[in-house]
Protein backbone atom coordinates (compact mmCIF):
# COMPACT_ATOMS: atom_id res chain seq x y z
CA UNK A 1 0.00 0.00 0.00
CA UNK A 2 2.95 2.44 1.28
CA UNK A 3 4.39 1.58 -2.16
CA UNK A 4 1.61 1.93 -4.19
CA UNK A 5 1.20 5.78 -2.70
CA UNK A 6 5.26 5.90 -2.93
CA UNK A 7 4.93 5.34 -6.65
CA UNK A 8 2.27 7.51 -7.50
CA UNK A 9 3.45 10.32 -5.89
CA UNK A 10 6.88 10.01 -7.19
CA UNK A 11 8.59 10.65 -4.14
CA UNK A 12 11.22 9.13 -2.40
CA UNK A 13 11.33 7.56 1.06
CA UNK A 14 12.26 10.52 3.03
CA UNK A 15 9.52 12.53 1.48
CA UNK A 16 6.67 9.96 1.58
CA UNK A 17 7.86 10.48 5.59
CA UNK A 18 7.42 14.08 6.11
CA UNK A 19 4.39 13.81 3.82
CA UNK A 20 2.59 11.19 6.15
CA UNK A 21 3.58 12.82 8.67
CA UNK A 22 2.40 16.38 7.66
CA UNK A 23 -0.82 14.70 7.45
CA UNK A 24 -0.98 13.56 10.89
CA UNK A 25 0.18 16.49 12.41
CA UNK A 26 -2.01 18.36 10.26
CA UNK A 27 -5.08 16.24 11.12
CA UNK A 28 -4.21 16.38 14.76
CA UNK A 29 -4.19 19.78 14.84
CA UNK A 30 -7.13 20.60 12.83
CA UNK A 31 -9.06 18.09 15.44
CA UNK A 32 -7.54 20.17 18.55
CA UNK A 33 -8.26 23.58 16.88
CA UNK A 34 -12.25 22.62 16.44
CA UNK A 35 -12.56 20.94 20.01
CA UNK A 36 -11.49 24.60 21.23
CA UNK A 37 -13.24 26.54 18.90
CA UNK A 38 -16.25 25.05 19.84
CA UNK A 39 -15.59 24.83 23.68
CA UNK A 40 -15.58 28.70 23.41
CA UNK A 41 -18.90 28.74 21.46
CA UNK A 42 -20.63 25.82 23.52
CA UNK A 43 -18.84 25.70 26.36
CA UNK A 44 -19.58 21.95 26.92
CA UNK A 45 -18.30 19.38 24.54
CA UNK A 46 -20.87 16.67 25.12
CA UNK A 47 -24.20 17.97 23.88
CA UNK A 48 -25.25 17.34 20.60
CA UNK A 49 -24.43 20.60 19.02
CA UNK A 50 -20.50 20.18 19.62
CA UNK A 51 -20.54 17.08 17.50
CA UNK A 52 -22.79 17.97 14.71
CA UNK A 53 -20.94 20.85 14.26
CA UNK A 54 -17.35 19.19 14.75
CA UNK A 55 -17.05 17.65 11.76
CA UNK A 56 -18.31 20.09 9.35
CA UNK A 57 -15.55 22.49 11.10
CA UNK A 58 -12.85 20.33 11.23
CA UNK A 59 -13.53 19.65 7.19
CA UNK A 60 -13.08 23.40 6.48
CA UNK A 61 -10.33 23.86 8.77
CA UNK A 62 -8.12 20.79 7.76
CA UNK A 63 -6.82 22.33 4.27
CA UNK A 64 -5.21 25.62 6.36
CA UNK A 65 -3.67 23.01 8.97
CA UNK A 66 -1.85 20.99 6.92
CA UNK A 67 -0.39 23.35 4.82
CA UNK A 68 0.89 25.75 8.16
CA UNK A 69 2.16 22.00 9.37
CA UNK A 70 3.62 21.49 5.62
CA UNK A 71 5.54 24.43 5.55
CA UNK A 72 8.37 23.79 8.37
CA UNK A 73 8.59 20.56 6.82
CA UNK A 74 9.32 21.23 3.69
CA UNK A 75 5.94 20.16 2.15
CA UNK A 76 4.49 23.00 1.22
CA UNK A 77 4.60 22.37 -2.53
CA UNK A 78 3.57 19.05 -2.61
CA UNK A 79 0.36 19.83 -0.53
CA UNK A 80 -0.22 22.80 -2.40
CA UNK A 81 -0.89 21.16 -5.34
CA UNK A 82 -2.56 18.28 -3.54
CA UNK A 83 -5.21 20.66 -2.22
CA UNK A 84 -5.36 21.93 -5.96
CA UNK A 85 -6.33 18.44 -7.54
CA UNK A 86 -8.93 17.99 -4.46
CA UNK A 87 -10.80 21.14 -5.06
CA UNK A 88 -10.81 19.91 -8.52
CA UNK A 89 -12.14 17.30 -8.21
CA UNK A 90 -14.74 18.48 -5.97
CA UNK A 91 -15.61 21.34 -8.42
CA UNK A 92 -16.84 18.62 -11.24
Amino acid sequence: MFQRLKDKWQVNWWQFTLIFTTFALGGSLCGKITRELLNLLLHKDNNWAFWLLFVPIATLLWPLCVLLISIPLGQYRFFINYLRRMWEKIRR
